[in-house]
């Protein structure tokens, strides 16, 4: 674990970083839906893109509750900022977790620095929760495998250097047979900012309800050719287990990113509830609107606890999958019921695009469907608590 004032001093540097550069630009690059390339040089020059790359390898070598406090700071400021970091950071982890010494002598120290950032591809048109149904091919050709087919919902697609790719791939499958079997992870590297590199396409950004300026695209592969390195960690058909584990970091970040939300809210909703009047007095003063601050308060601090609780338990190794799942559906659906409380405390005015709520309303629905809807984490829960009575 990262020693705790280590922690405190780089949380309370980027929290200033996301209050003094962040937020005052968020409604216009919102607006515009424009990427905010010198808010993405700056994360780089703090070192941001390598917060739990190990030191060896150029990064900071933090621990995950550092990270996810440093990802509610952010989300706080605009939340799209921290899509910046999300992806890259699961393909980090993916990389050091399970890649060659080779892969990650090489690809590591890049993805530190920022020189290339990262981009999880395992989404398809047809196969969403449903990973199973994953129909992007790879074939061996020689010392390449040659890959077709269409991904979806790739973030970071487009400035993204290396992308961390499911594909199916023949031959035998891992121990244990099942529909996820013949999976596996490509490090597919491409230049960054191009429309095209060899048979990739990378299609327009998708107009999106929130979570805007960060790219969203899909990209078509059309007998695109990797070196037969590129399998994350030299071994195919392990891929299912591979994204999954980083799939459960990606819901720990997720978490953490809704809470920031969720505390911007009830930020700007004690604000405005101190200043606003209504038949003669502060509405803050309305039990009906103080009971609201408080209930948000309550639920905002009890979904921090889960979510830290869970990227501790990811940390120290154990098995995490339950309590990711439940922080991830905890905080998702805390951050919808606050930002909906919090657009009625501003009532009009919350509707209105000067008023940051209106823009934290549009981001919030986006922590129930990424990385596994609310219904897939009530499904992954149940489970895991069948799973435990019936051993």
């Amino acid at each position: 674990m990262t020693d705790a004032d280590t922690t405190a001093a780089l949380v309370d540097t980027v929290r200033r970083f996301a209050r003094q550069r962040v937020a005052p630009v968020a409604a216009r690059h919102d607006a515009e839906d424009s990427y905010p390339a010198d808010l993405v040089a700056d994360m780089a020059d703090m070192g941001l893109f390598g917060i739990t790359i190990p030191e060896a390898y150029g990064g900071l070598g933090l621990d995950l509750v550092t990270y996810t406090s440093i990802v509610e700071e952010l989300a706080w400021a605009w939340m799209s900022v921290t899509g910046f970091l999300n992806t890259h950071f699961m393909v980090s982890y993916l990389v050091n977790t399970f890649g060659t010494e080779d892969q990650r002598t090489r690809l590591l120290p890049k993805l530190a620095s920022g020189e290339i950032r990262g981009a999880y591809s395992m989404t398809e048109p047809d196969a969403g929760s449903d990973v199973a149904a994953i129909t992007t091919k790879a074939v061996r050709d020689g010392d390449e495998w040659v890959v077709n087919g269409t991904k979806a919902w790739l973030t970071n697609g487009r400035m993204a250097g290396l992308v961390a790719m499911l594909v199916r791939t023949p031959g035998e499958p891992a121990a244990g047979e099942g529909r996820h079997d013949a999976l596996t992870v490509l490090l597919i590297e491409k230049e960054p900012g191009a429309d095209r590199h060899g048979g990739i396409t990378v299609g327009p950004n998708v107009h999106k309800l929130g979570y805007r300026g960060i790219e969203t695209v899909e990209v078509f592969l059309a007998d695109h050719r990797v070196p037969a390195d590129a399998v994350l960690g030299g071994v195919t058909n392990s891929g299912f287990a591979q994204m999954m584990a980083a799939v459960e970091l990606g819901r720990v970040n997720i978490a953490a990113r809704a809470i920031g939300v969720a505390q911007r809210a009830l930020d700007e909703s004690l604000a405005y509830a101190r200043t606003r009047t209504t038949f003669g007095r502060r509405i803050a003063d309305h039990q009906a609107i103080g009971f609201k601050l408080a209930e948000m308060a309550t639920k905002i601090t009890a979904a921090r606890l889960l979510y830290r609780q869970a990227a501790a338990e990811k940390q120290a190794g154990e098995r995490s999958d339950l309590t990711a799942s439940m922080a991830k559906l905890f905080c998702a659906e805390t951050c919808w019921e606050v930002c909906a409380d919090a657009l009625r405390i501003h009532g009009g005015n919350g509707y209105a695009a000067e008023y940051p709520v209106e823009r934290l309303y549009r981001d919030a629905p986006l922590m129930i469907i990424g990385d596994g809807t609310s219904e897939i984490q009530k499904l992954v829960i149940s489970r895991r608590l069948l799973e435990a009575e019936d051993t």
